[in-house]
């Protein structure tokens, strides 16, 4: 077997490995979620309700990422090998798997995806609407609305954009809006491609949503003081941004090289990698993040008598940037006063009561409002 091959091959290995752990890892996200959501409910905290606002947009997010990334899987070239899964087909059908994957992936999951995490970021500045229960279904109604143009003009590109070639444009090149290309070694091979179309029209796309999200980047970053969340939102805003635009770059240079040639393997490959990177990436820092704080931050072991009796001083930071709110340095714990901070922006702070009761004063980022109000209420009683 040529040594290209070979590399080719690895490279499919390693797509699959990679598109596994993602899942693996929006799966494992989705299980945290319903067990967050179940500690507060089984244990009567409905304040905190808050903190699981946005729990249904984070499933769909993972869920358009394992969506992205078994259309990653389908196009591959290894699987048209002799006696894997897609040979059986013949080219006509393999082409239209090929087709399938460009209005699926480039079309619907890539948009939505992106559309998603800037919806949950953007809940981070316009907490208000996130306090609601309907906001989760608006959110999605919205992505879904949004991506609708992008579907409809790839749909285009693909289904009449050959016919378009063959009837009145015969003199464009194939690669503006071929789907596939059939393999010289056999010819009842279709090799999936990338139509330098739907390269162009993703690539329109990611200018408006990396326009977006540097402008609500700065919106964010005017309200967060806390250096974790700053280094958060530089982490996603710089993650989002690079990966998007290097796919697309990769993905209108992979028209110059044969699919059967390692090259257009390779830029497939790292084209591939950059994004699986930032789903990885808005995983962690938008579903496991925020609920790990979360959680952390009404443990009951933290809270125990002797270390209340000690009068000990505790620091709290909670992200809130995939819960719609992004809250500034909490506050320390005192039993003999509430800390001064508590009536700032985005505040937490912890104090006792003569009713040996743990309570928490809330005030949330709301750009809107002209004051913030606290609220308090037993948090976890003492032993």
């Amino acid at each position: 077997m040529p040594l290209e091959s070979v590399i080719a091959d690895a490279f499919g290995v390693a797509t699959i490995c990679l598109v596994a752990t993602l899942v693996l890892l929006g799966l494992f996200c989705i299980v945290y979620s319903f067990h967050f959501r179940s500690k507060i409910l089984g244990q009567g905290l409905f304040q905190l309700n808050y903190f699981t606002g946005p729990w249904i947009i984070r499933i769909v997010y993972i869920l358009f990422a394992v969506w992205w990334g078994t259309g990653e899987i389908i196009r591959l070239n290894l699987l048209r090998h002799n006696g894997r899964m897609l040979y059986a087909l013949n080219s006509q059908l393999q082409d239209n798997v090929c087709k399938c994957y460009i209005i699926s992936n480039l079309g619907f999951a890539e948009p939505c995806l992106f559309l998603t995490l800037i919806f949950l970021l953007r809940a981070s500045v316009h907490n208000t609407g996130m306090l609601s229960p309907k906001w989760n279904w608006k959110t999605a109604s919205s992505v879904l609305l949004l991506c609708f143009p992008m579907l409809i003009l790839q749909l285009l590109v693909i289904l009449m954009g050959p016919k378009y070639r063959r009837e009145l444009n015969p003199k464009l090149a194939s690669y503006f809006v071929e789907a596939a290309s059939t393999s010289k070694a056999r010819d009842d091979v279709a090799l999936c491609t990338y139509p330098l179309l739907s390269t162009i029209l993703l690539g329109i796309f990611a200018t408006a949503v990396t326009a977006y999200l540097f402008w609500l980047g700065r919106q964010i970053l005017h309200l967060v003081i806390n250096k974790v969340l700053q280094r958060r939102v530089y982490t996603l805003i710089l993650c989002i941004s690079s990966s998007l635009s290097l796919r697309v770059l990769l993905l209108g240079l992979s028209v110059l090289s044969n699919p059967e040639r390692l090259l257009f393997d390779a830029m497939s490959f790292l084209a591939f990698l950059s994004l699986v990177s930032c789903a990885g990436v808005g995983i962690y820092m938008l579903v496991y993040l925020p609920i790990a704080d979360s959680l952390s931050l009404w443990s009951p072991q933290r809270y125990t008598e002797p270390s209340m009796r000690a009068g000990t001083e505790y620091a709290e930071t909670i992200s809130l940037i995939a819960n719609g709110s992004i809250l500034d340095e909490s506050t320390m714990i005192s039993p003999s006063r509430v800390s001064s901070a508590s009536g700032k922006h985005g505040s937490i702070s912890f104090h006792t009561t003569d009713k040996d009761e743990v309570f928490v004063e809330l005030s949330l980022f709301n750009t809107n409002q002209q004051s913030t109000s606290l609220v308090g209420w037993p948090m976890i009683p003492r032993c």
